[in-house]
């Protein structure tokens, strides 16, 4: 467990800000334009092309299912900040190459690799846990899920308008450039005084994951935690092929879907800070019930949208719910979960959310094929059903807590 002064967590919550934001724009700078990189570049044996689009999201996924509580684990006996510059620097050398791929087969191969090596934001959610206060989780947590609003708002923006002008390999290019600097900011700037247990008291990995599903609630969050990245990820590998259908063309259909999903990253930066404070003042439960509620109210006209634009609204307002979700989770996480488990904690979270993205693309496409695309947005809709559901069963698990006495609820839940 780190003990730092309160100028220290303060000054290094500002550096994980900006390696937030730098590595998630890079990383999400090439998202609009993935099916179409995979229509440029071919398919060198067979496959449909949504089959191989699809593939290219979750393969990715896949792997970082596979290695995130591995690495979480590691980042409590080794340091978070190791974690940080390993996520970042490894991550910077995959995306660069992949700007230089022959065929679609090549990408996948690539975004497995990714996917095992990278998990940036599960390194930067445990150090900025590990020395913030208990009572300014909520707001630091936040703050952070705002660099990821942030990033994942301008990442597309810059990636649909650059592939349109300048075309889709340049985009790796700039995505390494950016993780990189990321890499560098985390080594010279991040501070950690990490002492790790003596080998005699330490578990194993496993021991800790036991740990973290036996205490009280934290199934309940996990459970809230693939779902709500399922339901913000199941259209994303299909929304420009959706665009190009409501535009009847390709041209321009790049940077249309890059403001689809920049909008809705940017309304969830602004509410992710605002939320994560307010929920250190009323407590996690009621803001995570609140910003379900509005999820699934904004959710639920977009299958029915018969222009771009309609889309861009409704993607804004639901990005400002989703926004206050995540961050009302991860810090629910943070006050639950037993101390000194930081790092395994957001590691089996961003497992999680990687398996849900590996679901994600695999379920919207046959879905696609079974309704048609407008079809992936029902589905998105019965997601956020169940995440409102699951919402007040947690909450009202917290409230039983509560009454009992328990320790990890002393806080504000």
């Amino acid at each position: 467990m780190s003990s730092v002064t309160d100028s220290v967590w303060r000054r290094n919550l500002a550096i994980l800000f900006s390696v937030q934001l730098l590595s998630t724009a890079g990383f999400s700078l090439i998202f609009p334009f993935l099916p179409l990189y995979v229509r440029e570049v071919g398919i060198a044996t067979h496959g449909s092309l949504e089959f191989w689009a699809a593939l290219v999201f979750s393969s990715q996924a896949l792997t970082m299912a596979l290695s995130a509580p591995i690495w979480g684990a590691l980042a409590d006996r080794l340091g978070r900040k190791m974690m940080i510059a390993r996520a970042t620097l490894g991550g910077a050398v995959i995306l660069v190459l992949m700007g230089f791929v022959h065929n679609a087969e090549q990408l996948v191969l690539l975004r497995t690799v990714q996917g095992a090596v990278t998990g940036v934001a599960a390194a930067v959610t445990a150090l900025a846990a590990a020395q913030t206060p208990p009572g300014r989780s909520g707001g630091s947590l936040g703050l952070l899920q705002t660099g990821r609003w942030i990033g994942v708002g301008v990442g597309p923006l810059i990636g649909g308008v650059m592939g349109d002008a300048f075309g889709f390999r340049e985009s790796f290019w700039i995505t390494g450039a950016l993780l990189g600097l990321a890499g560098l900011a985390a080594v010279f700037g991040l501070q950690e005084d990490f002492t790790p247990q003596p080998p005699e008291e330490q578990v194993s990995m496993w021991a800790d994951y036991r740990a973290l599903f036996t205490a009280p609630g934290m199934t309940g969050l996990y459970s809230l935690t693939f779902l709500q990245s399922l339901g913000r990820t199941i259209i994303t590998p299909f929304a420009a092929l959706f665009v190009v259908q409501l535009m009847g063309t390709e041209v321009g259909a790049a940077s249309m879907t890059g403001l689809i999903v920049g909008s809705a990253a940017i309304t969830g930066a602004f509410s992710g800070v605002w939320l994560g404070r307010l929920g250190d003042r009323i407590g996690h439960t009621p803001v995570l019930i609140g910003a379900a509620s509005f999820a699934l109210a904004a959710s639920l006209p977009q299958p029915f949208v018969t222009a771009a634009w309609q889309l861009v609204v409704l993607q804004m307002l639901s990005g400002f719910a989703v926004g206050g979700i995540t961050p009302a989770l991860a810090a629910l996480m943070n006050l639950w979960t037993p101390s000194g488990h930081q790092g395994a904690t957001y590691g089996l979270e961003n497992s999680i959310n990687a398996a849900a993205r590996m679901v994600a693309p695999m379920a919207g496409a046959g879905i696609a094929v079974w309704l048609g695309l407008r079809g992936v947005f029902v589905g998105a809709v019965v997601i956020y059903g169940m995440i409102v559901l699951l919402a007040l069963s947690v909450a009202r698990s917290a409230q039983r807590a509560h009454r009992a006495g328990s320790r990890q609820v002393k806080v504000r839940v």
